[in-house]
């Protein structure tokens, strides 16, 4: 009987248990109770007002659309490297770490990305990224994830620009802007594969325009890059920059870093540049470049008040090195203004807009010499690594009686000392006459305006100079504030002018 009880009561238990779960978890509409309690709960604020906003509408909506229409044109390139020795790597990535597998030895595996430019498969994108690529090392990957062999189509290290070709049709094309009109301050988006993350975009600004970070390593490197601080990363590189209207405006190629990572600045190959150099390599393989040969500077105020000029403007030519601007009479000294009407203030401006032009083109270049402008027609000729030099075996020697000339002098104020060139010296540096520099004070006047311990100065206000008391004289019949101007040679052999302001008593 008491079992029979015990039983009774364990179900009576069960099923109120049963009944009392139904009850806490419904009401008697058939709705939870945990439904019931949340709608007298409300988490966050109303709508934004803000959206109703036709300008931030507007914007948001212009970034969206940008993302959507130029990313499916971005591409990622993996590239399987050539065997190497070691840690021995492209110099290049020394300069764009993207991102790669290292291995002790033998091939590494790299990433980058591409424009495409054609709807057949031609695609834009970084020689850093590509110049190094293994015999069928190249593979591009789509923003659908589809795959693609690439072969190497052509490259060109003085703009690190490259383009690669896959066998594909009616592609996505990136529309191709004009970087000419970029202004300080417009918005630019950057499109690529950083880090191994496919398809990001960043936004930033553009914040300066023909920025030169010297690191591609030659003298006739152009370097005229878009700075901006959309957040560029290795991986970047021979991505898309765009405008905010989905304007390829630049190729994505350097970052300035402490760490290897975004720190801040990006820098972009002008779309106006690349598109000139991927024309001749998909048309000829390589890059058919006039050049005017001569080796330029910045003009400063200094500079420029040497020269006769109210206001620093221009580049100066240091040498003379090629023969097209040898024919056009173009001399050192000569300060370029324009070029066909442009003008012309930084040495990356005056590059950039030659490299646009090929070999036998005719460019139209205002010179001010001797206190005029000058128009000299140059006819471009191709690039030679020779360069032309009278040299006098026998160079002038001091014609002052030497125990009454001074044998050597040291400009206080100015911060160096000059004195008599070893004959032995002209003649290894090819010089015909001058006086060298046997002491520069650190951060003194000159050290500042690059003057250096061993250089020969050969003119000044392009006079030729050969013996100290001349060079003395010169400096002496100067008054404070006027500027001078010295044409010097380096150990190297390189030629410049340096201007020096005559301090005040």
């Amino acid at each position: 009987m008491t079992t029979r009880k015990n039983i009774l009561s364990a179900l009576f238990l069960l099923i109120a248990g049963a009944v009392f779960g139904i009850v806490i978890v419904s009401d008697f509409n058939g709705t939870s109770l945990s439904e019931a309690f949340a709608k007298d709960i409300k988490l966050g604020a109303e709508r934004s007002p803000l959206k109703a906003d036709p300008h931030l509408t507007a914007l948001n909506e212009a970034f969206a659309n940008v993302a959507k229409m130029s990313t499916p044109s971005v591409v990622s390139i993996i590239v399987t490297t050539k065997a190497t020795k070691g840690e021995e790597m492209n110099e290049f990535f020394h300069f764009f770490p993207d991102f790669k597998f290292r291995q002790p030895e033998g091939q590494q595996q790299g990433a980058g990305s591409g424009v495409i430019v054609t709807r057949d498969g031609y695609i834009l994108t970084n020689n850093h990224v590509v110049e190094e690529a293994a015999e069928h090392g190249i593979e591009v990957i789509m923003n659908d994830t589809k795959r693609f062999k690439a072969k190497l189509v052509g490259t060109d290290k003085m703009t690190d620009i490259a383009v690669i070709k896959i066998d594909a049709t009616d592609l996505p094309v990136a529309i191709l802007g004009n970087s000419k009109e970029l202004e300080v301050g417009q918005w630019a988006i950057a499109i690529g594969n950083p880090l191994g993350l496919n398809s990001t975009v960043t936004a930033g600004i553009v914040s300066y325009i023909g920025r030169n970070i010297s690191i591609i390593g030659d003298t006739y490197g152009i370097e005229n890059f878009i700075q901006t601080d959309a957040a560029i990363n290795p991986g970047n590189s021979g991505g898309a920059l765009v405008n905010i209207f989905g304007e390829v405006i630049g190729i994505n190629t350097a970052i300035q870093s402490t760490n290897g990572r975004y720190q801040g600045y990006g820098f972009a190959i002008p779309i106006d540049l690349a598109k000139t150099v991927a024309t001749d390599l998909i048309l000829h393989g390589k890059v058919e470049r006039g050049y005017i040969g001569v080796s330029i500077g910045k003009v400063d105020e200094t500079m420029a008040r040497a020269n006769g000029l109210t206001r620093a403007e221009g580049v100066i030519v240091q040498d003379v090195m090629g023969d097209a601007a040898k024919e056009a009479g173009i001399k050192e000294g000569d300060i370029i203004l324009s070029v066909d009407n442009n003008k012309v203030n930084e040495p990356n401006e005056l590059q950039t807009m030659i490299a646009g032009k090929h070999p036998g083109d005719k460019v139209t270049v205002t010179v001010w010499r001797d206190g005029s402008k000058i128009d000299k027609v140059v006819k471009l000729k191709a690039r030679t690594d020779e360069k032309s030099i009278s040299l006098n075996n026998d160079a002038d020697e001091e014609t002052e009686n030497p125990t009454k000339a001074p044998s050597s002098v040291t400009y206080d104020k100015l911060g160096f000392t000059v004195a008599k060139a070893d004959p032995r010296v002209l003649k290894e540096r090819k010089i015909e006459g001058g006086v060298l520099i046997t002491n520069v004070t650190q951060y003194g006047e000159a050290f500042n305006r690059l003057l250096r311990t061993n250089d020969v100065v050969v003119s000044v206000n392009k006079e030729n100079v050969s013996s100290v008391r001349a060079f003395d004289e010169i400096i002496k019949s100067k008054k404070p504030g006027e500027a001078i101007l010295m044409r010097v040679k380096s150990p190297d052999g390189n030629a410049r002018f340096i201007s020096l302001m005559i301090p005040k008593e």
